[in-house]
């Protein structure tokens, strides 16, 4: 969920112009490396998962046998000396502060790469934490487990002291929750702000048909994806969904200037941020020193919205699926943006569970609302299935997968759509 990740950009020769001394170069920055243009093309995928002790998994990680098992491809943060090798299929390891692992795939020109790479992947991650007694977990929120952090570094420590300032929901969502992401292009200039608002708008529908987190640390918690509830808790400036519009890259870059830093590098292990400051703040002075793109771009690498612009549309409102149960929602969002047509037709289907957040989040597809909006959307991904060319032996469970979803979401509507 918190994984150090930056945008994508050529650094200038000259390091002048990185300096940020007035918002609306700041904002001009955010707008251009986090909404580029271009045909759609890529895809790509990021799950992650909680990782148990296989004996035990209500024992705490112990984040030296998860190093040992992870061996080259450990990242630096669990193990210094780690060259980070990536999986034999590309996808290189992080993990979160809890302990929770990650795979990110590179990104794929066809779904069918993307799904039997990643499959792969997934296999070699098993094997290597077999190995020393691990599985990985199947929820989008540990069940069994308090949060507990075990990533030492001066980032999550002053993540940790500003979420122990506003509640519980922050150390939760950084140490015991699990989420699968779907990256997909903005697209072209005309098509940005169509994507982007259908994806917010499918948010409720979607992250309802495949929530499964209703339990959290031993106790059952009234939501159908806890997890959601606590990500949307954490710090609404940071983690509730996007402003939706004509003009998508113009809000993100307001919000994102408007929004608290949460750590300051610097010399030291302390990278606290005094108070409430913003990064607008920064540039009016608030701060020592003037920022620059690279500080930018850090503080871009801590927002946790549900869909997130990082020259890419990062898709994050999925609770993380069962290791042999992730392909369905990943095949799922990409024939829903295989073509414009289809993206204009699931902005019209997702219509009744529109900024249902909560409601999704708490009832799951028990919400007739969400329930419809989420039948639609699988009925129009299931007809646009075979725009992705998928060989029979990767379209089979991914279409059973998504009919039984399907099954569910009208059950809630007697049977029928309303």
């Amino acid at each position: 969920m918190v994984t150090v990740t930056t945008v994508s950009v050529t650094p200038s020769a000259d390091p002048a112009p990185d300096l940020l001394r007035d918002r609306d170069r700041a904002e001009a920055y955010v707008a251009s490396v986090c909404f580029k243009h271009g045909p759609p093309r890529y895809v790509g995928a990021e799950i992650e998962w909680t990782v148990h002790h296989a004996h035990d998994r209500c024992q705490p990680l112990d984040q030296h046998v998860l190093a040992k098992a992870l061996g080259p491809h450990a990242p630096a943060t669990l193990r210094p000396d780690s060259p980070n090798l990536p999986l034999r299929g590309g996808s290189p390891v992080t993990v979160e502060p809890g302990g929770q692992v990650e795979l990110s795939t590179p990104p794929k020109t066809t779904t069918a790469d993307l799904l039997t790479t990643l499959t792969a992947d997934i296999a070699q991650l098993q094997g290597l934490l077999a190995a020393e007694g691990l599985e990985l977990g199947t929820a989008g929120v540990d069940p069994h487990r308090p949060p507990r952090r075990i990533l030492d570094t001066p980032r999550y420590a002053a993540m940790n002291a500003r979420y122990d300032r506003l509640g519980p929901d922050g150390a939760a969502m950084m140490c015991s929750t699990a989420g699968l992401q779907v990256c997909l292009d903005t697209g072209e200039a005309a098509q940005v702000a169509t994507r982007w608002n259908a994806l917010h708008a499918l948010g409720p529908a979607l992250l309802a048909a495949f929530a499964n987190s209703p339990r959290q640390a031993g106790a059952s918690t009234g939501w159908a994806s806890v997890r959601t509830r606590v990500v949307l808790g954490a710090e609404p400036a940071r983690s509730s969904p996007g402003e939706t519009g004509d003009d998508p890259a113009a809000g993100w870059a307001r919000r994102v200037l408007d929004t608290p830093m949460i750590v300051f590098r610097r010399d030291g292990a302390s990278w606290d941020v005094p108070g409430d400051v913003t990064f607008a703040d920064w540039i009016a002075g608030a701060l020592p020193g003037v920022p620059t793109t690279d500080d930018l771009d850090y503080h871009l690498s801590t927002m946790f919205t549900p869909v997130r612009p990082r020259g890419y549309f990062e898709v994050r409102y999925l609770d993380s699926q069962p290791p042999d149960e992730w392909s369905p929602a990943v095949a799922l969002l990409i024939a829903l943006f295989s073509a414009d047509d289809v993206v204009d037709a699931a902005l019209d289907a997702a219509a009744p569970g529109v900024g249902r957040w909560l409601p999704a989040a708490q009832h799951g597809l028990d919400d007739p609302c969400v329930a419809q909006a989420a039948a639609a959307a699988l009925e129009l991904g299931l007809r646009n299935m075979h725009r992705l060319g998928l060989p029979t032996e990767l379209s089979a469970p991914v279409i059973d997968s998504l009919d039984r979803r399907l099954a569910t979401a009208t059950a809630t509507l007697g049977g029928k759509t309303l």
